[in-house]
């Protein structure tokens, strides 16, 4: 028998500094399971009392204080829990988990890059090529039925930012971005969830900057933040929406949640 299932994404900026706004979400929204970003804390202080408390009782979390952080938040089993490290630097970006019917899970925070789009003049940018090219090894390597979720800090698509023009040479709409995020899909034959249920002609964002004054009338945005199925699950996805009206909640996150319905 099928079982329709919600999987959500958020790039929540400080899983405790925005703790209510987390509750709030599930309460509100109550997806099966939640992959966050950016958590900021360490796993004995990743706080799972007031999810628990929400009927969220399985966690998968890697964490380190005060930057980056990956963790899953699940009513459902979480197995096989597995830790990545794509840098080989200790950074805590990538957590995979088992779920029910042999799906692989998988919740990435790729890093940002800085702001200058050269390696040769700016440490971070390099970094996150690197972290690309090793996921895509990585990438060429699953089998069966995965998902790969999380805040890959690229916007590929032309109508996946707000100016094409003014973006093509902005970290996270860069050409050299791009083509890596490309080779990264291709090598896993991965399906872009949100381009299914909106067409790339149509504007998609997830990410609103926190320096815009009245960001929701600007409407600057890029979306950052993707669903990625393995072909085998692509007609499992049966919806996909962005939960914009969170970027308008007290204390925002600059990201908006994104969920995907599955029927399994």
């Amino acid at each position: 028998m099928s079982k329709n299932i919600r999987i959500a994404s958020w790039n929540i900026n400080s899983v405790r500094a925005r703790l209510d706004i987390v509750e709030r979400y599930l309460r509100d929204e109550a997806p099966d399971i939640l992959c966050l970003q950016e958590t900021k804390v360490t796993d004995d202080l990743f706080p799972e009392g007031p999810f628990r408390q929400l009927g969220y009782r399985n966690f998968a979390v890697n964490g380190m204080p005060a930057y980056h952080g990956v963790a899953m938040i699940s009513k459902l089993p979480l197995r096989n829990i597995e830790k990545l490290d794509w840098q080989a630097n200790g950074e805590a970006r990538h957590i995979g988990a088992e779920i029910d019917g042999g799906i692989r899970l998988n919740n990435v925070y790729i890093p940002a890059g800085g702001d200058i789009p050269d390696r040769d003049e700016n440490v971070k940018f390099g970094q996150k090529l690197d972290f690309l090219a090793r996921m895509t090894q990585w990438s060429a390597d699953q089998t069966g039925k995965t998902i790969l979720t999380g805040d890959f800090n690229i916007a590929p698509l032309e109508h996946d930012v707000w100016n094409h023009k003014q973006l093509r040479n902005v970290v996270s709409h860069t050409r050299i971005e791009i083509d890596l995020l490309a080779k990264l899909q291709a090598a896993g034959n991965w399906v872009d969830l949100a381009r299914e249920f909106v067409d790339p002609s149509q504007k998609l964002y997830t990410w609103w900057s926190y320096r815009a004054q009245d960001w929701e009338t600007a409407d600057k945005g890029r979306r950052l933040d993707h669903m990625w199925v393995t072909p085998d699950l692509k007609n499992a996805a049966k919806a996909h929406l962005v939960h914009k009206m969170c970027r308008s909640w007290g204390k925002p996150s600059d990201h908006a949640p994104i969920v995907t319905e599955f029927d399994f």
